[in-house]
């Protein structure tokens, strides 16, 4: 090992020793010989500036693996090895530069000594040679600050990253110059000039933009601080928590209860009515136990609490956690995106059939993320419109086929029968007509672009109109609900803020919204019409004209009722009256479409309940 140190030294004093030959100046020989030694370390420059090139290149997707299995480090880690494996790459591999550097710059210390006079250390000289420290330092601080803007991969290090760099350059050059020889104090000055001189050359040469798809890093910058904020928020509301022991107990209650064969996922109250139909019918007709976790401790669901029916408090940080380690045959979720953010399939039973359940019959290619439901094996589908875009979303991206169950919809089978349970009195058939406005939550809703110019117009009516806002609504725009009240107070209008009971929905002869999922249940539950007023499409997906089947949220607008533009309030009087009294729009003609558009109706809790339970049983089967 000494012997290749003593070749080295001699070549690097052989080298000065020729600067010196060409200008007799060891100053000027000292950065000659750094230009040369930058020339012939050129190639591992390149190196340098390819491999940074493709580390950013790789950060979408590792920022991507971070967001997905935030707070797991082992799944991180495995997802970081597999890419790094499939683009040929070594983190270690960047640390070769610095062990050059450090090999070359032990070198060029003793090639000083032995190849030039400059052996003058300035603690212990004193006076002029104060400076080489000085322009050691401030050169180290220039060379950061450059790398800090436009080296591809310093730029892309958080502050904390870069300055800490900057500091220890700092440091170290400074201690480099007050420490060593002037001549490698010079020498280090020189090195690090010619470094951001090199830096401009090489980001020409071989341009960054070239190579990396800067969107795409932007995009999974905050993807990633979304996932850090939900995890940060979530920490913080465990701390508030006040039914954390709850938490806890259920969290123990349900690991301890062994190996499930059915479980359901809520995310809050007032989802169990999504499950209501097909969980009652398989409690109806079999001995199964129902595992049913929600993330909301007041759920309404402890209340039915049996002993076929087991409810189970566990929040969304801990459910993570939870979903990782799950042992059951089947998963039932309305939740989706399933693998894509924090809820996974479990790491510990490769084979359970993960089902999901929609809340509304809308087009999931339109309101969820375009690969939002990839990642389950069977989806309960509400119609032949929901059915038809999921195989044909399989076929055109080559996914594996899922198991596509012609189900219906638990909510307007619901609804369809509490409707059929009320009077005429209170299904609005006494003669007067109601004229129900429901927009939805979503930015430039009906309140927000066209209600005052919509009011107007029914106001001349005799029609009782009623405004029933979301709730989120009304809770961020109280204000404004107000003010709508005390204009049109005394007039045929109301303002409903109470949404204890949705007796309103029944009892009105025609609804006006925009793009809620309310207007098909309506529609499908009562058989009567709706106005739908044109207001900016929320597009989740959007790339969703990738399919070419026209969303049920599209097609249906037109045949279930009729649509206007913003711009149209004028024809509004006209085209209530004829949405009320035109045949095309009758009972008769919503029963056709509902039974075109959507599965077993009246019967979704027995189809959905049928095939879990025989999935079940070729289960046991097998076992």
């Amino acid at each position: 090992m000494k012997m290749i140190a003593d070749v080295v030294i001699d070549a690097l004093v052989w080298l000065i020793n020729g600067c010196y030959k060409i200008i007799p100046n060891y100053w000027m020989a000292i950065l000659i010989f750094t230009l040369l030694t930058k020339v012939i370390l050129l190639p591992l420059s390149v190196w340098v500036q390819k491999n940074s090139i493709k580390t950013v290149r790789m950060r979408p997707q590792l920022n991507h693996i971070e967001a997905a299995y935030f707070g797991n480090k082992e799944k991180i880690s495995e997802e970081q090895y597999k890419l790094f494996q499939q683009e040929k790459y070594s983190p270690f591999l960047d640390l070769v530069p610095l062990f050059v550097q450090l090999a070359l710059l032990m070198g060029v210390v003793e090639a000083v000594k032995k190849g030039t006079d400059l052996t003058a250390v300035p603690t212990q000289a004193w006076g002029w040679t104060l400076l080489i420290p000085a322009l050691a330092g401030i050169s180290a601080w220039f060379m950061c600050y450059i790398q800090n803007k436009i080296n591809v991969l310093q730029a892309e290090q958080g502050a904390l990253n870069q300055y800490g760099t900057m500091i220890f350059s700092v440091v170290l050059s400074l201690y480099l110059g007050l420490f060593v020889s002037i001549g490698v104090g010079f020498y280090w000055t020189c090195s690090n000039l010619f470094s951001v001189l090199q830096l401009f050359l090489l980001n020409i040469w071989i341009n960054p933009k070239d190579y990396i798809d800067y969107e795409a890093l932007e995009k999974s910058k905050a993807e990633l601080k979304e996932a850090r904020q939900y995890l940060a928020s979530g920490k913080k509301e465990n701390k508030k928590n006040p039914y954390r022991n709850k938490e806890k107990e259920d969290y123990k209650r349900f690991l301890s209860a062994g190996k499930k064969k059915i479980v359901f996922y809520s995310e809050k109250n007032g989802f169990y009515k999504y499950y209501k139909n097909v969980i009652e019918e398989i409690i109806r007709r079999t001995n199964i136990v129902i595992h049913y976790i929600t993330s909301d401790a007041e759920d309404e669901v402890f209340k039915l609490e049996s002993n076929q029916f087991k409810p189970y408090y566990i929040g969304e940080n801990r459910l993570i956690v939870l979903m990782m380690k799950l042992e059951t045959d089947i998963m039932v979720m309305t939740t989706p995106d399933l693998e894509n953010f924090q809820l996974k399939r479990s790491y510990v039973q490769k084979d359970i059939e993960y089902v999901y359940l929609p809340h509304d019959v809308n087009s999931s290619n339109l309101s969820f993320h375009k690969n939002a439901l990839d990642h389950f094996d069977t989806i309960f589908t509400s119609g032949p419109k929901n059915k038809e875009e999921i195989a044909e979303r399989e076929e055109k991206y080559g996914l594996p086929k899922k198991n596509l169950i012609e189900w219906g919809s638990g909510v307007i089978d619901n609804m369809i029968k509490g409707y059929e349970n009320l009077s005429d009195q209170s299904r609005g058939d006494d003669g007067g007509k109601t004229v129900l406005i429901a927009p939805s939550w979503q930015k430039d809703n009906i309140l927000d672009l066209c209600i005052e110019p919509m009011l107007g117009q029914l106001a001349e009516t005799d029609y009782h109109i009623i405004v029933r806002p979301h709730p989120q609504y009304v809770r961020h725009c109280m204000d404004k609900i107000e003010r709508l009240r005390k204009k049109y107070e005394g007039k045929n209008i109301e303002i409903q803020t109470d949404f204890s009971s949705n007796s309103t929905v029944y009892t009105a002869d025609l609804l006006v919204t925009d793009w809620s999922s309310i207007a098909f249940e309506y529609c499908f539950a009562t058989l009567k019409p709706v106005l739908f007023i044109n207001t900016p499409m929320k597009i989740m997906n959007p790339d969703y004209q990738e399919l070419t089947t026209v969303p049920i949220d599209i097609e249906l607008r037109d045949k279930v009722g009729i649509s206007l533009d913003v711009d149209q309030m004028d024809d509004l009087a006209k085209t209530v009256k004829t949405l009320l009294y035109d045949k095309e729009f009758s009972a008769e003609a919503m029963k056709e479409l509902r039974d075109r558009y959507i599965y077993n109706v009246g019967s979704s809790g027995k189809t959905g309940a049928l095939y879990l339970i025989n999935q079940l049983m070729e289960r046991q089967k097998k076992a």
